[in-house]
């Protein structure tokens, strides 16, 4: 479901990405982003520049889809499913968020002020295409455009995740995830008739 898109491209584009993908996350352990060259990923990469340009317009566009593939790479791992029909269901959503940002914490490319842009507007949008999947399967009677409460849930949750892990003196990722839901879940329910109303 998370790597549709993917999954239709040609096993060798995969595997080209792969390897470029591979080589910038190698390479952000070592010097800042905007350090790093276009020759310099594909000599990491063991490609050549034009490779690199048949994938990507440019380090940017590599570096959007490397922080997409490895937060969809963890929803994968966690099953994560959001259907729509119910706000807790989105739980593990917001559980996947801290634990990516905790553990991209510990690398050195998060102390990038660039990297953390990419990593903000990605994982966002992320959540929201998520969120907005499990609405196109259980579709509600609503007030208010899905879209924009799907893009709202997901600048809070990700804003919620963010506080969360810059705190030293943090919960475990359990206990704040509860918080963090009974916060989101009137977002998620916006505009929808209360139960029992008709």
């Amino acid at each position: 479901m998370l790597h549709g898109d993917c999954q239709k491209l040609d096993p060798r584009i995969r595997r080209t990405r792969g390897l470029l993908q591979d080589a910038l996350k190698r390479l952000l352990e070592e010097k800042e982003f905007d350090k790093i060259t276009i020759q310099d990923i594909a000599e990491a990469a063991t490609l050549n520049r034009a490779t690199f340009y048949a994938h990507y317009p440019d380090k940017f566009a590599l570096l959007e889809e490397l922080i997409r593939v490895n937060f969809l790479q963890l929803l994968e791992c966690r099953k994560v499913r959001f259907d729509g029909s119910c706000a807790t269901a989105f739980h593990p959503i917001v559980l996947a968020v801290c634990d990516y940002l905790a553990e991209l914490q510990k690398s050195r490319a998060s102390k990038q002020r660039q990297f953390e842009a990419f990593v903000e507007g990605t994982v966002i949008d992320q959540i929201r295409v998520i969120l907005m999947d499990g609405y196109k399967k259980h579709p509600v009677e609503r007030s208010i455009n899905p879209e924009l409460i799907a893009a709202t849930a997901s600048w809070a949750i990700y804003g919620a995740a963010k506080q969360w892990v810059n705190n030293p003196d943090r919960a475990p990722s359990e206990e704040f995830v509860a918080t963090a839901v009974n916060l989101v879940r009137p977002i998620l329910t916006a505009g929808t008739a209360p139960a029992g109303n008709s």
